[in-house]
């Protein structure tokens, strides 16, 4: 079958241009003067009979340049009511142009290959999605392996060094500034005392510190113990992620 008149398919709808159908029925007045008189007559409604779209025409006039210019893409339903009502020659050929169009897409063999043309988008889509998974995965993987190490990890480090690490993940922040930050978090004691910068009751709970306990011997022969927070494996990824999602 020839094609009078270009038919698209949007959204699996044939659509058929207001400009193209206007230049086939060689319709004497000016386009847009034409299509509002054929809409408000015949009372088509628009995102249901047809969709405005603006396009960017070259100018072909000795000015040159781009001109903006509006069409419409109707339904196939509509184009065939405004064949017929045209009541020409060339409004009976289009019609009967539109009536072909209409049953070679309803036939068997289209149904089947729009089906089979949708289920291979679909294949594909999935495909996308699953490399897109598994690329994550192998992304994700060394930080994964790194926090389960760190977390089931008996060694413990100082808040110094936790600094370091936090710092390495993007974040600006020395010892100072991440002692006064626990303290100020309720993470570590703040009260000036015995207990100051030690690790509070919620933070003991939680696991993200331990207390490390030294003795030490002094010239005269006492003996005091000095303790020192340190940050559990589980404190480590706790308190990067914290610094991290910040």
């Amino acid at each position: 079958m020839n094609e009078l008149i270009k038919i698209e398919v949007r959204n699996n709808q044939q659509l058929v241009s207001g400009r193209e159908l206007h230049k086939f029925l060689e319709v004497g007045t000016e386009y847009m003067k034409w299509f509002s008189r054929i809409i408000e007559k015949y009372n088509f409604i628009e995102n249901k009979d047809f969709t405005v779209i603006v396009k960017n025409d070259e100018d072909d006039t000795a000015f040159g340049g781009i001109r903006k210019s509006t069409d419409h893409l109707m339904t196939l339903n509509m184009a065939k009511e405004i064949a017929m009502v045209s009541n020409t020659e060339k409004g009976k050929e289009a019609r009967i142009y539109f009536i072909k169009c209409e049953e070679a897409w309803n036939s068997p063999e289209m149904i089947l290959a729009r089906a089979n043309q949708i289920q291979s988008h679909m294949i594909e889509d999935y495909t996308k999605k699953i490399e897109l998974l598994e690329n994550k995965l192998k992304e994700d993987k060394p930080k994964v392996l790194f926090a389960e190490s760190v977390a089931t990890s008996k060694t413990s480090i100082l808040v110094g060094d936790l600094a370091k690490i936090i710092k390495q993940n993007g974040v600006d922040i020395g010892a100072k500034r991440l002692f006064s930050w626990l303290r100020e978090n309720g993470f570590l004691v703040k009260r000036q005392g015995t207990d100051y910068n030690m690790p509070t009751q919620k933070s003991m709970e939680l696991e993200l510190f331990e207390i490390k306990e030294t003795a030490v011997t002094h010239a005269d022969g006492h003996t005091t113990i000095n303790k020192t927070p340190k940050v559990t494996g589980k404190g480590q990824i706790y308190f990067i992620n914290k610094f991290k999602e910040a």
